[in-house]
Protein backbone atom coordinates (compact mmCIF):
# COMPACT_ATOMS: atom_id res chain seq x y z
CA UNK A 1 0.00 0.00 0.00
CA UNK A 2 1.23 3.49 -1.31
CA UNK A 3 1.79 6.09 1.19
CA UNK A 4 -0.71 8.67 -0.60
CA UNK A 5 -3.38 5.30 -0.47
CA UNK A 6 -2.71 5.30 2.94
CA UNK A 7 -3.14 8.80 3.48
CA UNK A 8 -6.64 8.43 1.57
CA UNK A 9 -7.88 5.93 3.61
CA UNK A 10 -7.19 7.66 6.86
CA UNK A 11 -8.80 10.61 5.44
CA UNK A 12 -12.03 8.93 4.87
CA UNK A 13 -11.65 6.64 7.95
CA UNK A 14 -11.37 10.27 10.12
CA UNK A 15 -13.85 11.69 8.04
CA UNK A 16 -16.36 8.65 9.05
CA UNK A 17 -15.63 9.05 12.46
CA UNK A 18 -16.49 12.63 12.93
CA UNK A 19 -19.33 12.31 11.11
CA UNK A 20 -20.62 8.95 13.14
CA UNK A 21 -19.45 11.34 16.51
CA UNK A 22 -21.10 14.46 16.13
CA UNK A 23 -24.30 12.45 14.48
CA UNK A 24 -24.57 10.10 16.48
CA UNK A 25 -24.79 13.33 19.74
CA UNK A 26 -27.24 15.25 17.41
CA UNK A 27 -29.53 12.12 17.16
CA UNK A 28 -29.10 12.07 21.23
CA UNK A 29 -30.78 15.42 21.32
CA UNK A 30 -33.99 14.29 19.97
CA UNK A 31 -33.88 10.30 21.43
CA UNK A 32 -32.79 10.88 24.65
CA UNK A 33 -33.91 14.98 24.91
CA UNK A 34 -33.32 14.39 29.22
CA UNK A 35 -29.60 13.40 28.35
CA UNK A 36 -28.88 17.40 27.68
CA UNK A 37 -30.37 17.69 31.60
CA UNK A 38 -28.37 15.13 32.88
CA UNK A 39 -24.85 15.79 31.24
CA UNK A 40 -24.93 19.63 32.24
CA UNK A 41 -26.82 19.64 35.49
CA UNK A 42 -24.49 21.65 37.09
CA UNK A 43 -23.80 24.19 34.83
CA UNK A 44 -27.76 24.63 34.01
CA UNK A 45 -28.05 25.14 37.98
CA UNK A 46 -25.14 27.55 37.73
CA UNK A 47 -26.69 29.12 34.65
CA UNK A 48 -30.13 29.39 36.04
CA UNK A 49 -29.10 30.67 39.36
CA UNK A 50 -27.23 33.68 37.62
CA UNK A 51 -30.34 34.53 35.54
CA UNK A 52 -32.20 34.86 38.49
CA UNK A 53 -29.91 36.62 40.38
CA UNK A 54 -29.78 38.85 37.20
CA UNK A 55 -33.67 39.12 37.76
CA UNK A 56 -33.88 40.24 41.08
CA UNK A 57 -30.77 42.68 41.03
CA UNK A 58 -33.18 44.38 37.93
CA UNK A 59 -35.89 45.24 40.72
CA UNK A 60 -36.37 48.26 41.51
CA UNK A 61 -38.92 51.37 42.20
CA UNK A 62 -40.15 53.82 39.10
CA UNK A 63 -37.51 56.57 39.48
CA UNK A 64 -39.16 60.19 39.61
CA UNK A 65 -39.25 62.04 36.08
CA UNK A 66 -39.90 65.49 36.61
CA UNK A 67 -38.07 67.19 39.60
CA UNK A 68 -40.37 70.02 39.69
CA UNK A 69 -43.17 67.76 39.87
CA UNK A 70 -44.37 68.03 43.78
CA UNK A 71 -45.61 64.47 43.09
CA UNK A 72 -42.41 63.37 41.82
CA UNK A 73 -40.45 65.10 44.49
CA UNK A 74 -42.13 63.23 47.29
CA UNK A 75 -41.70 59.93 45.03
CA UNK A 76 -37.98 60.86 45.09
CA UNK A 77 -38.05 61.07 48.82
CA UNK A 78 -40.03 57.73 48.98
CA UNK A 79 -37.50 56.33 46.56
CA UNK A 80 -34.98 57.37 48.72
CA UNK A 81 -36.22 56.38 51.64
CA UNK A 82 -36.76 52.93 50.07
CA UNK A 83 -33.72 52.28 48.08
CA UNK A 84 -31.65 50.71 51.38
CA UNK A 85 -34.81 48.03 52.05
CA UNK A 86 -35.14 47.58 48.43
CA UNK A 87 -31.64 46.03 48.40
CA UNK A 88 -31.59 43.94 51.55
CA UNK A 89 -35.09 42.66 50.36
CA UNK A 90 -33.05 41.71 47.08
CA UNK A 91 -30.62 39.85 49.26
CA UNK A 92 -33.30 38.23 51.10
CA UNK A 93 -34.91 37.13 48.23
CA UNK A 94 -32.07 36.02 46.70
CA UNK A 95 -31.21 34.02 49.75
CA UNK A 96 -34.53 32.41 49.25
CA UNK A 97 -33.94 31.09 46.13
CA UNK A 98 -30.80 29.75 46.73
CA UNK A 99 -32.34 27.58 49.79
CA UNK A 100 -35.02 26.28 47.46
CA UNK A 101 -32.88 26.01 44.30
CA UNK A 102 -31.48 22.14 44.68
CA UNK A 103 -34.86 20.89 46.02
CA UNK A 104 -37.21 22.98 42.78
CA UNK A 105 -34.61 21.78 40.20
CA UNK A 106 -35.24 18.19 41.75
CA UNK A 107 -38.75 18.55 41.28
CA UNK A 108 -38.61 19.87 37.94
CA UNK A 109 -36.09 17.21 36.74
CA UNK A 110 -38.81 14.89 37.29
CA UNK A 111 -39.86 12.91 34.03
CA UNK A 112 -42.88 12.45 35.31
CA UNK A 113 -43.77 15.97 37.01
CA UNK A 114 -46.56 18.12 35.60
CA UNK A 115 -44.59 21.27 35.82
CA UNK A 116 -42.68 20.31 33.28
CA UNK A 117 -45.44 20.07 30.85
CA UNK A 118 -46.65 23.38 31.54
CA UNK A 119 -43.03 25.10 30.84
CA UNK A 120 -42.98 23.12 27.85
CA UNK A 121 -46.24 24.99 26.59
CA UNK A 122 -44.86 28.25 28.04
CA UNK A 123 -42.08 28.15 26.37
CA UNK A 124 -43.69 27.33 23.26
CA UNK A 125 -45.76 29.96 23.95
CA UNK A 126 -42.63 32.31 24.34
CA UNK A 127 -44.09 33.18 28.11
CA UNK A 128 -42.01 34.29 30.52
CA UNK A 129 -42.43 34.84 34.41
CA UNK A 130 -41.11 38.04 36.00
CA UNK A 131 -39.84 38.10 39.74
CA UNK A 132 -41.60 41.24 41.22
CA UNK A 133 -41.95 43.03 44.75
CA UNK A 134 -44.92 41.24 45.89
CA UNK A 135 -43.00 37.46 45.12
CA UNK A 136 -42.74 36.25 48.71
CA UNK A 137 -44.77 32.73 48.46
CA UNK A 138 -42.75 29.47 48.29
CA UNK A 139 -44.89 28.56 45.55
CA UNK A 140 -43.79 31.79 43.77
CA UNK A 141 -40.05 31.20 44.09
CA UNK A 142 -40.20 27.89 42.84
CA UNK A 143 -42.25 29.09 39.69
CA UNK A 144 -39.35 31.15 39.05
CA UNK A 145 -37.07 28.21 39.44
CA UNK A 146 -38.75 26.39 37.16
CA UNK A 147 -39.22 28.62 34.64
CA UNK A 148 -35.64 29.66 34.63
CA UNK A 149 -34.32 26.40 34.52
CA UNK A 150 -36.88 25.25 31.57
CA UNK A 151 -35.26 28.29 29.47
CA UNK A 152 -31.59 27.21 30.37
CA UNK A 153 -32.35 23.35 29.44
CA UNK A 154 -34.41 24.52 25.95
CA UNK A 155 -31.82 27.30 25.01
CA UNK A 156 -28.72 24.89 25.69
CA UNK A 157 -30.39 22.10 23.65
CA UNK A 158 -31.08 24.40 20.77
CA UNK A 159 -27.55 25.27 20.94
CA UNK A 160 -26.00 21.80 21.37
CA UNK A 161 -28.35 20.56 18.47
CA UNK A 162 -26.93 23.38 16.33
CA UNK A 163 -23.20 22.62 17.13
CA UNK A 164 -23.14 19.30 16.62
CA UNK A 165 -25.03 19.26 13.30
CA UNK A 166 -22.70 21.86 12.17
CA UNK A 167 -19.69 19.63 12.78
CA UNK A 168 -21.20 16.42 11.44
CA UNK A 169 -22.06 18.79 7.99
CA UNK A 170 -18.63 19.34 8.00
CA UNK A 171 -17.05 16.22 8.61
CA UNK A 172 -19.58 15.02 6.19
CA UNK A 173 -18.30 17.35 3.53
CA UNK A 174 -14.61 16.28 4.05
CA UNK A 175 -15.95 12.67 3.78
CA UNK A 176 -17.94 13.77 -0.06
CA UNK A 177 -14.94 15.17 -1.17
CA UNK A 178 -12.34 12.38 0.21
CA UNK A 179 -14.15 10.20 -1.96
CA UNK A 180 -15.18 12.28 -5.46
CA UNK A 181 -11.84 14.24 -5.55
CA UNK A 182 -9.87 11.53 -4.62
CA UNK A 183 -6.54 14.01 -6.05
CA UNK A 184 -7.19 16.30 -3.30
CA UNK A 185 -6.18 13.90 -0.47
CA UNK A 186 -3.32 16.37 0.36
CA UNK A 187 -5.13 19.31 0.34
CA UNK A 188 -8.04 17.81 2.59
CA UNK A 189 -5.46 17.02 5.51
CA UNK A 190 -5.51 20.83 6.40
CA UNK A 191 -9.59 21.22 6.62
CA UNK A 192 -9.52 17.54 8.21
CA UNK A 193 -7.05 18.23 11.16
CA UNK A 194 -8.43 21.55 11.48
CA UNK A 195 -11.85 19.63 12.20
CA UNK A 196 -9.97 17.23 14.26
CA UNK A 197 -7.86 19.22 16.61
CA UNK A 198 -11.50 20.87 17.66
CA UNK A 199 -13.05 17.48 17.99
CA UNK A 200 -9.79 16.63 20.63
CA UNK A 201 -10.71 19.77 22.51
CA UNK A 202 -14.20 19.09 22.36
CA UNK A 203 -13.66 15.61 23.49
CA UNK A 204 -11.52 16.76 26.20
CA UNK A 205 -13.89 19.70 27.86
CA UNK A 206 -16.60 16.79 27.63
CA UNK A 207 -15.00 14.58 29.75
CA UNK A 208 -12.76 16.42 31.98
CA UNK A 209 -14.05 19.94 31.86
CA UNK A 210 -18.29 20.05 31.12
CA UNK A 211 -18.74 23.02 32.34
CA UNK A 212 -16.21 24.84 29.41
CA UNK A 213 -17.93 22.84 26.88
CA UNK A 214 -21.48 23.93 27.99
CA UNK A 215 -19.68 27.17 28.29
CA UNK A 216 -18.54 27.55 24.60
CA UNK A 217 -21.64 25.86 23.22
CA UNK A 218 -24.19 27.94 24.93
CA UNK A 219 -22.29 31.49 25.29
CA UNK A 220 -23.02 33.91 22.41
CA UNK A 221 -19.18 35.18 22.30
CA UNK A 222 -16.99 32.00 22.73
CA UNK A 223 -19.89 30.44 19.95
CA UNK A 224 -19.61 32.80 17.56
CA UNK A 225 -15.24 32.39 17.97
CA UNK A 226 -15.85 28.87 17.41
CA UNK A 227 -18.10 29.49 14.24
CA UNK A 228 -15.30 31.72 13.22
CA UNK A 229 -12.99 28.68 13.21
CA UNK A 230 -15.49 26.32 11.22
CA UNK A 231 -15.55 29.17 8.84
CA UNK A 232 -12.05 28.91 8.26
CA UNK A 233 -12.48 25.22 7.83
CA UNK A 234 -15.78 25.53 5.67
CA UNK A 235 -13.44 28.28 2.99
CA UNK A 236 -10.59 25.35 2.78
CA UNK A 237 -13.89 23.12 1.85
CA UNK A 238 -15.39 25.16 -0.98
CA UNK A 239 -11.45 26.14 -2.40
CA UNK A 240 -11.01 22.17 -2.71
CA UNK A 241 -14.38 21.63 -4.37
CA UNK A 242 -14.87 24.91 -6.53
CA UNK A 243 -11.45 26.15 -7.23
CA UNK A 244 -9.80 23.02 -7.28
CA UNK A 245 -7.63 23.88 -4.02
CA UNK A 246 -6.22 26.46 -5.66
CA UNK A 247 -5.46 28.39 -2.75
CA UNK A 248 -5.08 25.47 -0.04
CA UNK A 249 -2.45 23.89 -2.54
CA UNK A 250 -0.20 27.12 -2.77
CA UNK A 251 -0.47 27.37 1.32
CA UNK A 252 0.81 23.83 1.05
CA UNK A 253 3.49 24.99 -1.18
CA UNK A 254 4.45 27.55 1.30
CA UNK A 255 4.40 25.36 3.92
CA UNK A 256 6.77 22.61 2.06
CA UNK A 257 9.28 25.35 0.39
CA UNK A 258 9.34 26.76 4.56
CA UNK A 259 10.78 23.63 5.68
CA UNK A 260 13.20 22.70 2.84
CA UNK A 261 10.94 20.06 1.28
CA UNK A 262 11.68 19.65 -2.17
CA UNK A 263 8.18 18.42 -2.36
CA UNK A 264 5.41 20.33 -4.51
CA UNK A 265 1.73 19.92 -4.56
CA UNK A 266 -0.33 20.24 -7.52
CA UNK A 267 -3.58 21.75 -7.63
CA UNK A 268 -6.20 19.13 -8.05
Amino acid sequence: MTSKSISAWLLTLTACAGTALFTFFFALTFSIPHWVEEYGAAYIQQEASKRINQRIDGIALPQPTDANNPVSRAAGAIYARNAESITQYKEMLKARVHAKMAESIAQVRNLNCECRKRWEEWLKDGATTQITLLERANQTISTVIHSTYAQVVEGLKKDIRIFTGVNACMFTLVLALSLFKSRATLQLMIPAGLLVVATLVCTYFYIFEQNWLLTIIHNDYLGFAYLGYLSLVFAFLCDIALNRARITTEIINQILSAIGSAANALPC
